[in-house]
């Protein structure tokens, strides 16, 4: 109670009317969406032109194949029907096609193995102080850059079985005879296999060594410090320091090797018969034939193997940083 005396209110006299307390203005705060989107705006406005241009370019011409995947069109009828998932099990069950894929699954994984173990060594020397160590670089990386067209005519000469290929000149200077590269079904697949090893080597090469750069020089130290030697120093700094660039060389090396393609064509066109015929040569073939919708359902089995060969080993990979980081 105030210091001031309350007078008592006389007898019969009105109650006062109670003064109406002032209302303050309430100004609406914006609610946390509102602060988060006020946050993320420039971010959004940033990436909306790359977003943009992979759904007119990606997200878009996969719905459309997809649709296309479900119907019959062709050239050789003039009405298109719904036919289902009729041509998935013409694409899993005809031998061609299954072939092609079984091609595919080899090609990648081969290029794969053989790139990484020739590039992972070299990356380790040419990492070492040795004289010329960039004129190697450079050498190595060299066929890297080159068109996969040019290497495959190129290749296409070195592997040719005429008295002019490079190989078997090699060979019958040794008193070997010819070897039909290109046109054995048992060798052309491997030769391919050969060609762009040589070829995309020295780029995997290129990511060990910047990933090698990266490896702090402190725990080589505390390593030695240890007793650790060099091979153990190996297996306990350098391969936990190399996930990232095993993440990158296996996840793209896979992917790129499923959907080989311009090398086939340029060196054996598919041949001899179905021998090196992949995926994507075949979803060619179905296209220039005028099927469109079997070739259409070739895209859509390629991009959902990616996409699951692609999420497995990134979180392989995932698991394998947790666990070294």
């Amino acid at each position: 109670m105030t210091t001031e005396q309350v007078r008592p209110r006389a007898a019969g006299a009105p109650a006062p009317v109670p003064a109406k307390p002032t209302r303050r203005k309430e100004t609406t705060l914006p609610t946390s969406r509102r602060l988060r989107w006020r946050a993320n705006a420039p971010f959004v406005l940033m990436v909306a032109p790359a977003m943009l241009v992979f759904a007119v370019f990606f997200i878009i011409p996969v719905i459309r194949t997809a649709i296309l995947s479900l119907t019959d069109q062709s050239n050789f009828r003039p009405d298109v029907s719904f036919v289902g998932l009729e041509n998935y099990a013409e694409a899993l069950t005809n031998p061609q096609i299954v072939a092609g894929i079984q091609h595919s699954l080899v090609y990648a994984v081969a290029v794969v193995i053989l790139q990484n173990l020739i590039a992972l060594p070299i990356a380790l020397l040419l990492h070492s102080k040795i004289p010329f160590r960039g004129g190697f670089r450079t050498i190595f990386f060299g066929p890297a850059v080159l068109s996969v067209l040019v290497v495959g005519y190129l290749w296409s000469y070195i592997f040719s079985s005429n008295d002019y290929g490079l190989l078997n000149l090699l060979l019958r200077s040794i008193g070997l005879e010819n070897v039909n590269w290109l046109g054995d079904p048992s060798l052309a697949l491997g030769s391919i296999i050969a060609t762009q090893v040589w070829q995309w080597f020295g780029y995997q090469m290129v990511i060990y060594l910047a990933a090698l750069q990266t490896i702090n020089t402190d725990l080589y130290e505390a390593a030695a410090l240890d007793g650790a030697g060099r091979w153990k120093s190996f297996l306990t700094v350098t391969l936990p320091g190399l996930i990232p660039a095993f993440q990158i060389t296996i996840v793209t090396g896979l992917i790129s090797g499923l959907k080989v393609f311009d090398v086939v064509i340029s060196m054996t066109n598919g041949g001899p018969g179905f021998a090196t015929e992949t995926v994507l040569t075949l979803m060619y073939r179905k296209f220039s034939e005028g099927n469109y919708g079997l070739a259409a359902s070739f895209g859509i089995l390629f991009l959902i193997v990616s996409l699951l060969i692609g999420g497995l080993l990134l979180r392989v990979f995932r698991k394998l940083e947790t666990r070294y980081s």
